[in-house]
């Protein structure tokens, strides 16, 4: 495998994973709400769920490349 696919599959991997997370809280923060409140539908809850996972794909690939782009510190010598 060359370093460029590498690249690829670990950038998708943490979005697949940030986008998990943020499924999920967006389906236990903003559904639960709306349902609380009496007015989620199956669209709306779709559509929060949504939103939650891509916000959470973003973030994580954010980061990510953040983290990735860190020259990592050389120790002193001498």
């Amino acid at each position: 495998m060359t370093e460029d696919v590498k690249e690829k599959a670990q950038a998708a991997a943490v979005a697949s994973v940030g986008a998990g997370v943020g499924g999920a809280g967006g389906a236990s923060v903003g559904v639960l709400e709306l349902a609380a409140q009496g007015v989620a539908t199956g669209l709306l809850a779709g559509v929060v769920i949504g939103a939650g996972a891509a916000a959470g794909a973003g973030i994580a690939y954010g980061i990510y490349r953040l983290l990735k782009g860190r020259k990592p510190r050389s120790e002193p010598t001498g």
